[in-house]
């Protein structure tokens, strides 16, 4: 089956291109069918960017759920931070992270800096 490839500029579009990429998603890489879920899958994807975005976790909501997941307390924190008061300061929101903190959290549990970084931080 053919599926014509045009832009998505509604839903009604976005529901016709995610089931085409549905039909074409078991196609052979090096195939027309499966350049067309390419491309279809990168119309999709930039549909939702635009109409969806998803906007960058908080970096203590992240903090916070990555203690929760891997049970760890405040104390844990406490190398990456610096210090009790510092971990308490950081996780209540009185002290920003700062590009080391962000760092130390990265080497210690796995959390990408990146995600711990504000945009408006790597501004100043």
């Amino acid at each position: 089956m053919t599926h014509k490839i045009k832009p998505i500029r509604n839903d009604e579009d976005h529901a016709e291109a995610l089931a085409a990429v549905e039909d074409l998603w078991q196609a052979e890489p090096g195939t027309p069918e499966h350049d067309r879920l390419e491309v279809l899958a990168m119309l999709v994807d930039d549909y939702e960017s635009r109409c969806w975005p998803i906007e960058p976790a908080d970096p203590v909501d992240l903090i916070r759920y990555v203690m929760e997941q891997r049970g760890l307390s405040r104390k844990d924190l406490e190398a990456a931070l610096g210090s009790r008061a510092r971990v308490s300061e950081v996780l209540n929101r009185r002290r920003p992270l700062t590009m080391k903190m962000a760092w130390r959290l990265h080497h210690a549990f796995g959390i990408p800096a990146e995600a711990l970084i504000k945009p408006y931080d790597l501004a100043r």
